[in-house]
């Protein structure tokens, strides 16, 4: 017996004999007896479907089966139901069964020889579920048998078409780790072009669309009737090349999860001729996970306690439901700010005053160690003890956390702040209910995770410490993706990973299994090309990039970028760029993986393995870029190219924020500035006096005042927070300068305000403080400082110098605010410039200087050095960036992770199965969407004798329909809060109380500007037609519920406009709503009134209330059947006589299925009963 051998998805089958056409002499070879392999098993399942078809026991088979029908046809094969399976008999292939395990595709498939033959066995067996069982075949001794009947055991729950993916024989096993499998859609690209009719001659592809194999074609044989592919031979490429990246993530994630339902093969086939059918077509998105933050996470995990107890009523097992996509929730939105402080460290105060207390040492963190008196600076405020003992190189590297609880002149620890530890202890005791609803979530569900607070926001969670970059699932690789309900998810397309934000609604769709629908998009190349200018930092090629996005009308399509200038920039600025998606309109920005993105990988935690795995898997689905390479680049629909030579460093200024100055012209335009009439940017200074220089004595020597002078320099990192390497770079510069020999002036006011923790990282972990230190940038605290007018008082000799000769002097500072007089009533003019900018000006003393031409000062031996010889290269950055900065810092927040926190890890939560509600709880309460939960759902019901809940005009947002802001006095869930014992001072906000349905379905159109024609003004009132009461939304709904009348909303165009919100569909859901009828729909808000079990009805065109002679006051009845069609006619009929039609706005079966069970949550429940 032969060993065993992989099947490959491009082993195929010797080409079958075809029946000859008129002309052709009939072939005398024998015809071959067996089948093996994959092809087997397709074509015997293809037979037994077409068998059933013809049987009654099946609906026909797709146009891709007709093959297989004539074959089933010619095998004389017959079907029976047997105790719920189908068995096929007759024909000469032998012995096929098919038993499952576990279900669908999970099972296994053995073939066995009957009385001997050629036909082998095939066996599968499952490893870790779906799709990633191991494939073998074992070939006996080839001999001549008679033909033997076949019996097949098959269902319909085994059919690839419904269940399992059809493409599993693409699965294969990565070359360097034979252990891995994973889907090689590379190879599958040219699925599509298999089935043109054309001849190729060389390696074919299988073609699962049309369940059929391909062999080589060649040696003179005849190839009529044969289905070959288009793609050229030798040029080892596919049809899939030509996409982009980001849309061979979209085909990957088709491929896997195509079960004939919920993903079809059609959508894989659309995916793959994106060129064509781009804004076209609508297809389905599995992403790999899903993030969370808490306001928007509370009612999908409150969904989510509620189904476990409506599937137990109904008889199911509770413990099945959990969300079937891996989700992470990020306690990150609770904190408030109830304490804060703004305080200046630096002396001298210039506020005057007492100097504050310490503030205590946090009860939830070990003691520390008393330490030496201090006896260094004279600007430490406490007593950080850092004597002269402690100021060694060591002390400057010392990692800290988010928070700074460090002293920012010794890197030593002091006493947390006052303030954070009274937040922190608010939010828990605010937020308990929530808190300990989400700790029993982490402990009872399986495939969620949840972040609890202080750890980090979202996007900082998802970027530094979630993202796979590839999944490995039990030895299964696929591609990572994720949506997410956070605004900042775009941020992970600069590591390569396909993801954007959504709705609540849409999230939570997807941690129950459904895939996301989107509009196949177009995608925009942005083409970077050049070398960066030496001075541009990331922030200049940032805003220059989002400048040009902008320009491009880029808005709903992805953005992918290629070309030599990607990987100059690091990952950081990816990120950054990822994130500004808003500002620029579209989805997502895609930075494929590079060899940029494997370095970062490996500093930021990646195990040699993991990221040896990680590359080899990308080269081999072609999701990995390389400038290197040879291989084309992929189309685009249209292509933004952005020189990165043409972006220069600009300041702004001297007056105005909105007055930008290229660098390389600051001394120009300057001189011009003191020409110019006095204004928005000129100070007319006579052309005899711009020359003037005043001499002044500071602290024993003396100095030269001029036009132009710097006497303020200050280093904000306010506006540079969401890239703190701007801030290192400033750092760096400062590095070079002092070990250059270059000083500041001591009569320029220097400082430096970190801004954030995550700042004071980047410069406490490089090293770089004691040189910005040396050079005057000392710490002065983490508040508003410079910008806001808080600097110091300039020395007296100095402000006397600039007033007596009527000097122009300059402030330079990396802040946001630069307005005449702002900084210091003497000085007039003031730049934006970035931080190592700064720096640099205040080491030159003066902004009349051309950096290209004039040096910055003298240094050690009298040597001239210029901005070039101490300005930090890229690469200098990168490096520092990625090797001492990032490294510690994803290793502090692995620890954060591993280790949490004391209060979350001393909050008790139940651990019972069933979540214990609380029935006085105003923030959780167990919501109603399953009320009428059976094991089979209701057939469709007729609407009738609807009144009208409301009468809408043209764009209704779901900022009219669903809760959100504070709650309003005399509004309806103010009512019920009141009820329930709470004053106006805790009613909190809808977004704190999203997971109690009973204040969300109350706050549903309460928005005081919602215009409902029956009120005549904007109101969040209507009317209650059988009392004639005007009434809130609310009241009225919860009267016709009593009564067991239906409500219908009437409305205009574009119904559902704005961002996603889920409670723009739960809320009318909870009030009763059976239907929408509007003139047309925002899509995705139409997508979710059906995920809920709303109807979305839609006026024929050129018809509307008004041609229709509609006054909302009659009583509607809409008649659905039993058997609903995508965008079928249905007719109305009203109390007063009128019949009209409107069209069920239903795009596919998908859709149909998901109202027919009440919408996607009671969908996703009936399969655990």
């Amino acid at each position: 017996m032969a060993p065993p051998q992989q099947l490959r998805p491009n082993m195929a089958p010797p080409p079958a004999r075809t029946r000859p056409q008129s002309g052709h002499a009939p072939s005398r070879s024998r015809p071959r007896r067996g089948l093996t392999g994959s092809s087997a098993r397709a074509l015997v399942i293809a037979i037994a479907r077409a068998a059933a078809a013809r049987s009654g026991l099946l609906p026909p088979p797709p146009q891709s089966l007709a093959r297989s029908r004539a074959l089933s046809s010619r095998a004389r094969c017959t079907v029976s139901r047997e105790r719920g399976a189908l068995r096929l008999r007759g024909g000469a292939l032998g012995a096929v069964s098919r038993e499952p395990r576990g279900g669908g595709a999970r099972g296994a498939v053995s073939r066995e020889p009957r009385g001997g033959g050629a036909r082998g066995a095939v066996s599968r067996e499952p490893r870790g579920g779906g799709a990633r069982g191991a494939v073998s075949r074992e070939l006996p001794a080839r001999r001549r048998s008679p033909a033997r009947s076949l019996t097949l055991t098959w269902s319909p729950a085994m059919d690839p078409h419904r269940t399992g993916s059809p493409y599993q024989p693409a699965i294969e096993a990565l070359e360097s780790h034979p252990e891995k499998k994973f889907y090689n859609v590379s190879k599958l690209g040219g699925a599509k072009y298999v089935c043109s009719g054309r001849v190729c001659q060389g390696d074919l592809h299988w073609c699962p669309s049309a369940f059929h194999n391909v062999a080589r074609v060649g040696g003179g044989e005849s190839t009529q009737g044969r289905e070959l592919c288009s793609v050229p031979a030798g040029t080892g490429l596919s049809p899939a090349d030509s996409l982009p990246y980001s849309i061979r993530v979209l085909f990957e994630s088709s491929v896997r999860n195509c079960d004939g339902f919920l993903v079809k093969e059609t959508d894989a086939m659309n995916i793959l001729d994106w060129k064509t059918k781009q804004n076209h077509v609508e297809v389905p998105f599995c992403p790999a996970r899903v993030v969370l933050q808490d306001f928007t996470g509370i009612p999908a995990m409150v969904d989510f306690a509620a189904m476990r107890e409506a599937v137990r009523n109904a008889g199911g097992d509770p413990v099945k439901v959990n969300p079937a996509c891996p989700t992470d929730l990020t306690v990150d939105h609770s904190l408030q700010i109830d304490f804060s402080k703004c305080a200046i460290q630096n002396a001298p105060n210039p506020g005057g005053g007492e100097q504050r207390p310490l503030a205590r040492l946090s009860p939830l963190k070990p003691p520390l160690r008393k330490p030496p008196p201090c006896r260094g600076h004279s600007g430490c405020r406490g007593s950080c003890g850092a004597g002269e003992a402690g100021r060694g190189p060591g002390a400057f590297s010392a990692q800290i956390e988010n928070t700074p609880i460090l002293c920012p002149f010794h890197l030593q620890p002091v006493p947390e702040p006052e303030t954070v530890l009274k937040n922190q202890e608010m939010e828990f005791g605010r937020n308990r209910e929530r808190l300990q609803f989400f700790k029993w979530s982490s402990k009872v569900f399986e495939n969620i995770s949840i972040i609890p607070p202080e750890t980090g926001t979202a996007h900082q969670v998802n970027l530094e410490y979630l993202s796979r970059v590839v999944f490995d699932v039990k030895d299964f690789l696929h591609p990572d993706s994720v949506v997410g309900t956070d605004s900042h998810t775009t941020m992970v397309n600069g590591l390569g990973i396909l993801g954007w934000g959504v709705g609540g609604i849409e999230t939570e769709a997807v941690m129950l299994g459904m895939p996301l629908t989107l509009t196949l998009p177009e995608v925009v190349g942005c083409e970077l090309t050049g070398t960066v200018s030496p001075f541009a930092t990331s922030i200049d090629i940032v805003l220059s990039i989002t400048k040009h996005l902008r320009q491009a009308d880029v808005a709903g399509k992805f953005v992918e970028f290629f070309g030599s200038g990607v990987s100059q920039l690091s990952v950081a600025d990816r990120t950054t760029i990822a994130n500004m998606c808003p500002e620029y309109g579209a989805i997502l920005s895609f930075f494929p993986v590079d060899n940029v993105t494997l370095k970062h990988l490996k500093h930021a935690g990646f195990d040699k393995a993991k990221l040896e795995v990680t590359e080899a898997y990308l080269k081999a689905v072609k999701l990995f870029r390389n400038d290197e390479s040879s291989s084309r680049e992929p189309e685009y629909s249209q292509v933004v190219q952005v020189s990165l030579s043409s972006i220069i460093p600009y300041v702004s200024g001297p007056k105005r924020s909105q007055d930008r100055v290229a660098v390389n012209n600051m001394k120009s335009d300057f001189q011009a500035c003191l020409n110019e009439k006095s204004g928005v940017k000129g100070f007319q200074i006579a052309a005899e006096k711009q020359n003037d220089i005043v001499p002044v004595q500071y602290e024993g020597n003396e100095y030269k005042l001029s036009h132009g002078c710097v006497v303020i320099a200050a280093v904000i990192s306010c506006t540079n927070n969401c890239n703190p390497s701007v801030m290192l770079a400033a750092g760096l510069l400062a590095k070079k300068a002092v070990e250059a020999g270059l000083v500041v002036k001591p009569y320029i006011r220097t400082s430096l305000s970190p801004g954030s923790g995550m700042v004071t990282h980047y410069l406490s972990s490089s090293g770089v403080l004691p040189y910005l230190s040396k050079l005057g940038f000392e710490v002065v605290g983490y508040g508003c400082s410079t910008c806001v007018g808080n600097t110091a008082p300039l020395p007296e000799a100095i402000r006397n110098a600039i007033k007596q000769g009527d000097i122009i002097a300059c402030g330079v500072l990396s802040g946001t605010k630069n307005f005449e007089g702002r900084l210091c009533d003497c000085v007039r003019a003031n730049y934006l410039a970035s931080p190592p900018l700064v720096v640099a000006y205040a080491i030159a003393g003066t902004v009349q200087i051309d950096f290209d031409t004039e040096p910055l000062g003298t240094g050690f031996n009298g040597k001239s050095i210029y901005l070039r010889d101490i300005w930090p290269t890229r690469q200098e950055l990168h490096t520092v960036e990625e090797e001492r900065v990032i490294s510690s810092m994803f290793k502090e927040l692995k620890e954060k992770m591993e280790k949490g926190n004391k209060r979350w890890n001393l909050l008790e939560a139940p651990e019972s199965t069933l979540f214990p509600w609380d029935l006085k709880s105003t923030y959780i309460r167990c919501p109603s969407f399953f009320d009428k939960l059976a094991k089979e759902a209701v057939p469709s019901q007729a609407v009738e004798n609807a009144h009208v809940l409301l009468f809408l005009g043209d764009s209704v947002t779901t900022d009219h329909i669903s809760p959100a802001g504070s709650i309003a006095r005399s509004s309806a869930a103010a009512k019920y809060l009141t009820s329930k014992g709470l004053t106006p001072r805790e009613f909190n906000s809808y977004g704190a109380r999203r997971g109690n349905d009973a204040v969300m379905t109350r706050g549903t159109f309460a928005n005081i500007k919602l215009l409902n024609k029956f009120i005549g003004k904007p109101a969040p009132k209507t009317i209650h037609f059988p009392s004639g009461q005007t009434l809130d939304v609310f009241e009225a709904a919860e009267l016709y519920q009593k009564e067991g009348i239906p409500v219908i909303i009437l409305a205009g165009k574009k119904y559902g406009l704005g961002s996603s919100r889920d409670w723009a569909a739960k809320g009318p859901f909870l009030l009763g709503v059976k239907a929408v009828l509007a003139e047309s729909y925002e899509k995705v808000h139409r997508s979710q009134l059906i995920g809920i079990g709303i109807a979305p009805l839609q006026f024929r065109p050129g018809e509307n209330p008004s041609t229709l002679g509609l006054t909302g006051r009659e009583q509607f009845s809409i008649l659905f059947p039993s058997e609903l069609l995508p965008r079928m006619t249905l007719d109305v009929k009203t109390s007063t006589g009128k019949v009209f039609s409107v069209i069920a706005l239903f795009e596919n079966n998908v859709e149909i299925t998901l109202y027919k069970n009440g919408g996607s949550l009671n969908f996703v429940a009936r399969r655990f009963l």
